[in-house]
């Protein structure tokens, strides 16, 4: 794939994603308060997955290796 079709690939999908949101009826200020928005909600999306589910990943291992039996030893009786 050479540049120009992938240059006219991204355009295509732009002009996809405009007409889905129904964003090329906006104005510039709008379409600027509409990604500017979007892109916010995603970032907070994205930050919180990043830090929440890896814990509850680990919490919920946790649990499933309780349920089935396999426990991990307690670190003070290791240490003695």
């Amino acid at each position: 794939m050479d540049i120009k079709s992938m240059k006219n690939y991204v355009y295509w999908l732009y002009c996809q994603f405009e007409l889905i949101t129904c964003s090329y009826l906006m104005e510039p200020w709008e379409k600027i308060l509409f990604y500017t928005f979007n892109i916010s909600m995603l970032l907070m999306v994205l930050y919180t997955a990043y830090i929440f589910v890896p814990v509850h990943l680990s919490m919920a291992f946790q649990f499933f290796l309780h349920l089935f039996g396999n426990e991990q030893e307690n670190t003070v009786s290791i240490v003695k």
